[in-house]
């Protein structure tokens, strides 16, 4: 231990005096454990309490099987012309909500919710005005209401509000509660095409999507009628999960809307109108300028397929090109190595031409038939190669193979006299 330091503390305080008021306090003899700072612990909830919240869910649910096996297909054909209709789009604006593997047809009553909301959150919701949707068909009066009230399900007159959620398989909802402020209870649904779940309490994450387990998972079968109210309706929230979707399904919910529920002014829904108009395009512009990027960056397997097809294509031009380059300068060397022949074979023609004369002073010179033949030869041999195809090197050989074929088979030219100036001058 260094000089003067009776104690590891004491050495500590010292290292740290140039701090001023930040310096670190000396350690106390005596270590209180009561001073520690501690995590806060959040209460767990004994099994007692969950076991007491699916008791208040289940007393909450009640459920009939009221529809029978054709019953079901005629409503289902009804629901199948309500889809057409909406792919026509002869609905009003707000009456067909569409997600993907799954659409919403709101009659009666339409209201804002999710991502149509200006501000976030529970009771911010609104109801259209008046004539915003389409109403309630009469089939749904005929061949729906009219059992549940017959079977005292719901009182008379009690349903003024009628959506028709059609699920394909995969298709989902996530967890909420139906406003409290628009939306009177008991809550009736009617499940169709299919037999599918109704889940309580189960957390949604995204991308990818998944579920958490569930406090109470209802079965519903096709042509059940399920009512929700009281806590189950109000103090926990609902959900249809992506598992629980194995082939198309459809739901009316029935439901009766508060006479004092609050509901958009018609300036009001017009801005609403335009803002969620301009929120769609931004993210469908978004969407397609991502896309543009990725198709850029990294593209898919078909463009992939479409790159790889454009780099054979460019790797045969290549080839082709080489090939063609090759064969030009093949015929521009064999051009060249012909006009220097050309240019050689009057020498040699020469040195086969007759005696000289020296009549009138001037040089008279008679060229050999040998030479007369190997010209039209020299014609003539452009068409014989490109009929036969040979290259010019092995053109020329030929040519020079034949020339000394002919000096053999021909007679021998006569040799030059050389001519003394000075017996000329004697003579």
């Amino acid at each position: 231990m260094a000089a003067g330091m009776t104690d590891l503390r004491h050495k500590l305080d010292s290292s740290y005096r140039h701090l001023g008021d930040r310096k670190r306090k000396p350690f106390e003899d005596e270590y209180d454990s009561s001073r520690r700072r501690r995590r806060p612990s959040f209460e767990r909830r004994s099994f007692e309490d969950e076991i007491e919240e699916v008791k208040k869910i289940h007393e909450g649910c009640k459920q009939c099987q009221l529809f029978s096996e054709s019953e079901c297909r005629e409503i289902e054909k009804k629901i199948d012309e309500v889809v057409e209709i909406g792919k026509n789009g002869k609905y009003k604006e707000h009456t067909v909500d569409k997600a993907p593997l799954r659409n919403k047809y709101f009659f009666g009553e339409g209201y804002t919710y999710g991502a149509q909301l200006a501000k976030r959150g529970p009771g911010q919701e609104r109801l259209y005005p008046h004539g915003g949707v389409d109403e309630i068909p009469k089939w749904i009066f005929e061949l729906v209401v009219s059992r549940l009230e017959e079977a005292e399900v719901v009182p008379k007159g009690f349903i003024n509000s009628a959506v028709i959620n059609d699920y394909l398989p995969g298709g989902c909802i996530v967890s909420h509660v139906d406003p409290i402020h628009i939306f009177d209870r008991p809550i009736a649904s009617v499940s169709f095409f299919s037999d599918s779940a109704l889940s309580f309490g189960c957390k949604f994450s995204f991308k990818p999507i998944r579920v958490s387990k569930p406090k109470v998972c209802l079965p519903i079968s096709r042509g059940c009628v399920t009512l929700i109210s009281g806590y189950a309706a109000n103090e926990v929230t609902h959900c249809i999960r992506p598992e629980d979707v194995k082939a198309r399904r459809a739901v009316i919910i029935l439901r009766r809307v508060l006479p004092d529920a609050p509901r958009l002014e018609p300036s009001t829904a017009s801005d609403h109108d335009r803002h969620t108009s301009a929120s769609r395009h931004s993210k469908r512009d978004h969407h397609s300028h991502h896309h543009h990027h990725r198709s850029k960056d990294s593209s898919p397997t078909s463009s992939r397929s479409e790159r790889e097809r454009s780099e054979k294509d460019r790797y045969r031009y290549d080839k082709d090109k080489d090939r063609s380059d090759r064969e030009r300068n093949g015929k521009e060397r064999g051009r060249s190595e012909k006009e220097r022949s050309s240019e050689s074979s009057p020498s040699r023609e020469s040195k086969r031409k007759s005696p000289v004369s020296v009549e009138n002073g001037s040089h008279a010179s008679r060229s050999s038939p040998h030479g007369q033949a190997k010209a039209e030869d020299t014609k003539t041999s452009g068409k014989d190669d490109k009929q036969s195809g040979l290259s010019p090197l092995k053109r020329l050989r030929k040519e020079e193979e034949e020339g000394l074929k002919r000096e053999k088979t021909e007679a021998v030219p006569p040799k030059r006299v050389k001519i003394n100036r000075h017996q000329l001058s004697k003579s």
